[in-house]
């Protein structure tokens, strides 16, 4: 079960053993014990369940039909279970999108491999924290703070630190030991999620360097190769290049690191909170 806060955007992923009442109710309060307990939880609707397989229809079918053990849990607890509405947009947007995909990824790239239930619980919590690192909107308007605010700023009052560890992804899983796998499992699922992400915060902003909105002092991720995992590089953007066409071309940018010029399509620009 993968849960997502609609205001934070923070997640919380679980493992659930079976379509039992008993193993989801435990599921539900594995989450309330580590996040806090809900008022309200939201549900897809089910007409986006078609094509799923059994196990999903399964779960569905268990949380919008309970049996008198979840109805009268979540009745004592004074909780609320409602659907998504079918095509409702309020309820999308960006973090549907970063969920979908990491989903995705983890079906088509942990779905081949055989792991423990210990390997297995351990790539669902790295993608937690990988979901949980991602950049929402500048911490602040300051111009020397270089700093995002992410999902686990409401977690964990701060951004995420990943350990140290060497790229595996090159490497033939023949020559890794078991843990080794796992790690590179996780990196494999960091790459291409965190590309994904990247590319659908470019999209959702390109509009915005066509109208010349991009300005001096905006928070923009750069976007580099192979970075480690968690590992948003930032910068403020202290000047604008235009080309012929007196479109925003290329900009230089101020990161930790020291100042650079980069092409409008190598950085991604954070919204600003409303």
């Amino acid at each position: 079960c993968i849960f997502v806060c609609f205001v934070s955007k923070a997640v919380h992923i679980e493992i659930v053993s079976d379509l039992t009442s008993e193993a989801f109710i435990a599921t539900l309060k594995r989450f309330f014990g580590r996040r806090g307990k809900c008022a309200k939880l939201y549900s897809d609707n089910g007409k986006t369940f078609v094509g799923a397989n059994q196990e999903i229809k399964g779960l569905l079918k268990l949380v919008k039909e309970p049996d008198d053990k979840l109805s009268g849990f979540l009745s004592a607890e004074g909780i609320e279970w409602k659907f998504i509405p079918p095509r409702a947009p309020s309820f999308g947007g960006l973090w549907e999108a970063a969920v979908k995909s990491a989903k995705y990824h983890l079906k088509i790239i942990v779905g081949r491999s055989n792991l423990t239930y210990e390997e297995f619980l351990t790539v669902c919590i790295q993608i937690e924290g990988i979901l949980n690192s991602r950049p929402l909107c500048p911490l602040s308007s300051s111009a020397d703070d270089l700093n995002a605010l992410t999902p686990a700023h409401f977690l964990i009052g701060r951004s995420m630190n990943s350990i140290i560890e060497p790229n595996l992804t090159d490497l033939s899983e023949g020559v890794l030991k078991r843990w080794q796998r796992v790690t590179r499992l996780v990196q494999l699922i960091w790459n291409k999620w965190h590309r994904g992400y990247l590319s659908e915060l470019q999209q959702r902003n390109k509009w915005q360097f066509q109208k010349k909105n991009v300005k001096v002092g905006d928070l923009v991720v750069l976007i580099e190769d192979n970075m480690p995992t968690f590992k948003w590089p930032l910068g403020r953007v202290t000047k604008l290049y235009s080309g012929n066409d007196t479109l925003i071309r290329v900009v230089k940018v101020k990161t930790q690191s020291g100042e650079y010029k980069r092409a409008i399509s190598r950085v991604c620009l954070l919204p600003m909170p409303v």
